[in-house]
């Protein structure tokens, strides 16, 4: 890395699905001081952590205390905010304006009085109910979230717009994001830790049918992008220097068999799918197609090639899942 290995960088959300596969990355390349932040409670989110060098843990609310507070933690050069309550079935709008959109400005707004570079993690859930054109040039304004945790994400898209931030800052909105370290994550793990459980535990996989005559069941598309990915990109935008806002996906749709079909082919089990009814309560809020543009990705220079699906759910399948394994350094090739 460029800039990135000089001086201390800091991750909240380190001990998370993201952050700690960002952390491992960061391991890769050789570079481990890292300030680890996060609130470890009673799951087992920790046993991310166990494989990962770093140099020092603080607890979140600490670290928002003592940012508060003025310090300055002297060697700090970039901090990754990648913490945050990720669940969209949360209904505690409190909740979710403190812990997502406060906690986010408070950060910020440290960071850029002492030119420290900030990256943040939006989301793709701020493009809402939209299954076309999910580009960053949307007008912010324009988006509609559609639950309360993409809102607090669009707040402070909103927020950092409106003073001036983004272009001094970086928030990136990742897609459907899957792979190792998503244990803890329970109902919002992705669909391919879900449909694992299910295949190795009967055979088969449970799929929304579809509802809408041009999609047979099972063809609902999404764009799914390998976490081993989404951290390289957020790497690359990082040693960069970029400011504004990217979208951290695929730039491809893919199908949910397209998904699970690898899962049945690394267990070795023919391909057996039940179609179910989809709630009601999800029916007029379900996109049936999601593409990220990377438009603006390619510009900045990122010029790698992105894991094709079936090759991305093979290698979690086979060398995570069926282990339970975490992402290990010592146990990857060095990229950098």
């Amino acid at each position: 890395m460029k800039n990135l290995g000089k001086k201390r960088l800091a991750v909240t959300g380190g001990a998370g699905f993201i952050g700690s596969a960002l952390i491992w990355a960061l391991n890769v390349r050789g570079i481990d001081n890292i300030l680890v932040v996060d609130r470890l409670r009673t799951d087992e989110k920790w046993k991310n952590l166990a494989p990962l060098r770093f140099a020092d843990y603080i607890d979140a609310d600490e670290f928002e205390q003592r940012i508060l507070a003025s310090e300055r933690f002297e060697e700090l050069t970039t901090l990754f905010h990648l913490g945050a309550c990720s669940s969209t079935t949360e209904t505690d709008a409190a909740y979710l304006m403190r812990n997502n959109f406060e906690y986010t400005k408070n950060l910020a707004r440290w960071a850029l009085d002492r030119k420290v570079q900030f990256v943040y993690a939006s989301s793709a859930a701020t493009y809402g109910g939209l299954e076309e054109n999910l580009s960053e040039d949307r007008p912010l304004q324009t988006l509609r979230p559609l639950n309360m945790y993409a809102y607090s994400k669009q707040l402070f898209d909103l927020y950092a717009q409106r003073e001036g931030w983004l272009d001094k800052i970086a928030g990136l909105k990742y897609f459907n994001v899957f792979g190792p370290n998503e244990q803890h994550k329970h109902d919002m793990r992705s669909v391919v830790h879900k449909a694992f459980g299910q295949i190795r535990e009967s055979g088969s996989v449970k799929l929304f049918r579809s509802y809408r005559p041009n999609f047979a069941d099972g063809k609902q598309e999404r764009d799914f992008i390998y976490v081993k990915d989404a951290v390289e990109m957020t790497l690359h935008l990082a040693d960069r220097g970029a400011t504004g806002l990217y979208n951290i996906g695929s730039g491809q749709a893919h199908t949910w068999l397209d998904l699970v079909e690898p899962i049945f082919e690394v267990l070795g089990l023919p391909q057996k799918i039940d179609f179910i009814d989809m709630p009601l309560s999800l029916r007029d809020k379900y996109q049936y197609s999601t593409k990220a543009t990377i438009d603006r990705l390619r510009e900045s220079g990122y010029s790698k090639n992105i894991t094709p699906l079936h090759d991305a759910v093979s290698d979690y399948v086979g060398n995570y899942l069926i282990e339970d394994r975490r992402l290990d350094p010592e146990m990857s090739e060095v990229t950098a």
